[in-house]
């Protein structure tokens, strides 16, 4: 009997010294399955994905720094600004997702509800050319800023001119 519970004890010692052996997630093991070829291939389609954001990125940060600029108390868009509309037309035309909110802007001179007024009147200025390029309205919002969002805060003609304007703001759904 002593004998017994000494190999008992022995065989307890050993089996609790021993390594488990490891239990394999269904990923891991999908994953043990995939050649080195599969594996390159998702690498790589992930890597183009990447690149293809980060250019999309950069190309929505170029287009959101373009803006179309009026003369003081105006709304018509000049004829300089067309290949900034088109540009912006052309991207949102090839991205159904994405929605462009027009902002539009005003110097500080005029009352508060006078430069929402006319910072409404530019930002349809823009839809409307937007619209006649081929953009969807759906894929368009306006928005007026007033006076709120200066670009410069000094106060003479050099601010005044930077800050009577329309943004561009893409957001991709």
């Amino acid at each position: 009997m002593k004998r017994t519970v000494v190999v008992l004890a022995s065989i307890l010692i050993a089996a609790c010294a021993s390594n488990p052996k490891p239990i394999s997630s269904p990923v891991s093991q999908a994953n043990e399955k995939r050649t080195p070829s599969a594996t390159s291939e998702t690498t790589a389609a992930v890597s183009m994905a990447e690149t293809e954001s980060h250019k999309l990125a950069a190309e929505i940060q170029d287009l959101q720094q373009q803006s179309i600029y009026f003369d003081f108390d105006e709304s018509a868009i000049k004829s300089e600004y067309k290949d900034v509309l088109v540009k912006q037309a052309e991207f949102v035309k090839a991205h159904k997702n994405d929605v462009v909110t027009l902002e539009g802007n005003c110097d500080e001179r005029g009352s508060t509800e006078y430069n929402l007024a006319l910072g409404d009147r530019r930002a349809n200025a823009a839809r409307k050319s937007l619209e006649l390029l081929g953009v969807p309205a759906s894929q368009i919002k306006t928005i007026s800023l007033g006076e709120e969002k200066p670009r410069l805060t000094c106060h003479e003609e050099k601010c005044w001119k930077e800050n009577r304007r329309d943004d561009f703001v893409h957001t991709l759904n």
